[in-house]
């Protein structure tokens, strides 16, 4: 069963199942989640806690062998398989499935792991751990959420924080929740019980922690968040991001939503469209794409294209043309704006923004 990381301690108060899978690549959340599953069996009287690491070659036997295996100070004990970015593999998939069809109330077992794709959840053995326990997908915060998320979670540590102070911490610390949660445990100690916390103490009291990958730019490009598109662009700039990753990133999406018109121009709906894309598009991704489609014409998503091989042969010293502010154009065309080229000569733009 499903189970967010939100809603963990609500279905661990109404009981501890014999299996919990904790999947996802946010640290923070993966990690508070699978504390509370440890602080869980603590109070239901598990003292015992055995941990197997998955790495190469390793024997998936050692699980079934801990599951058997009566200790001689407790008669119940947490078995922590910690996967990793690895995969069970044939001989680990069937392991874990013949564990999941003999779970019983002695042992608890806690998988922690990666994002696990949609594939994956359709193996015989998720399915099998997944009947009898509860699935924990842990996901990054969206952007759009962030600030309300550190809002409610500057509660949690006796402070009272307001919405914009929220959003300027969010801004600061983007995509780093761990780096986030430090600065709130930071201002609690320099803040007295229950302060108020604005805009000024975090702008005085928290460093610059943010941290930016070509990913985050694409989603920002894809929602039309102008602004956050140059505060990421800035960002990969000082982190030494090299020119040719960044324009890969915004031309692999390029190519989608040329593929996606193409879809729907054919008569397709859009969930068949993002359906047949390689790789496909799952529900969650969906939304960004069908308001970037509404947003930017067949026409101009041709011109961004060859505007981007321009780009790349400019990267390659095959073309004269202002490259860090050609991507910035490129992006910023692409989330509905206007960039520093659009002032320049035609022969720069190749009629971008037309």
């Amino acid at each position: 069963m499903k189970v967010f990381a939100d809603k963990l301690p609500d279905a661990l108060a109404k009981s501890l199942p014999p299996i919990i899978i904790v999947a996802g690549d946010e640290p923070l959340q993966h990690m508070e989640a699978c504390d509370l599953v440890r602080q869980r069996a603590r109070e239901t009287g598990i003292e015992e806690r055995e941990v197997l690491h998955v790495e190469a070659n390793f024997a998936w036997g050692r699980l079934t062998e801990s599951a058997a295996s009566m200790s001689l100070f407790a008669s119940r004990k947490l078995i922590e398989v910690r996967l990793g970015g690895a995969k069970p593999g044939q001989e680990g998939g069937k392991v874990l499935k013949e564990y999941a069809e003999h779970a019983g109330p002695d042992n608890i077992l806690l998988l922690s792991c990666a994002k696990l794709d949609a594939r994956e959840q359709k193996s015989a053995w998720f399915k099998a751990l997944d009947k009898v326990g509860l699935f924990v997908p842990v996901w990054p915060v969206d952007a759009s959420r962030l600030g309300y998320w550190l809002r409610d979670r500057a509660t949690r540590h006796g402070l009272g924080m307001n919405i914009d102070a929220a959003r300027l911490l969010g801004e600061r610390t983007e995509g780093n929740l761990l780096a986030a949660d430090q600065e709130l445990q930071k201002l609690a100690l320099i803040l007295p019980p229950g302060a108020q916390v604005g805009p000024r103490e975090v702008a005085g009291g928290v460093e610059n922690s943010a941290r930016y990958d070509v990913f985050t730019l694409v989603d920002a490009c894809l929602k039309g968040e102008r602004e956050r598109v140059l505060r990421i662009l800035t960002g990969l700039a000082a982190e030494g991001t090299e020119a040719p990753i960044i324009l890969w990133a915004l031309t692999r999406e390029l190519r989608t939503l040329l593929s996606l018109h193409q879809h729907l121009d054919q008569g397709q709906s859009f969930e068949h469209a993002c359906k047949a894309q390689k790789p496909p598009i799952f529900d969650r991704r969906r939304p960004p794409y069908q308001e970037a489609i509404r947003r930017l014409p067949l026409k101009r998503l041709h011109k961004l294209l060859m505007f981007a091989q321009r780009l790349d042969l400019a990267i390659k010293g095959a073309a004269s043309l202002p490259l860090q502010a050609g991507l910035q154009d490129l992006a910023l065309t692409l989330a509905g704006g206007r960039g520093l080229l659009a002032e320049m000569p035609s022969s720069y733009r190749v009629g971008l923004h037309s």
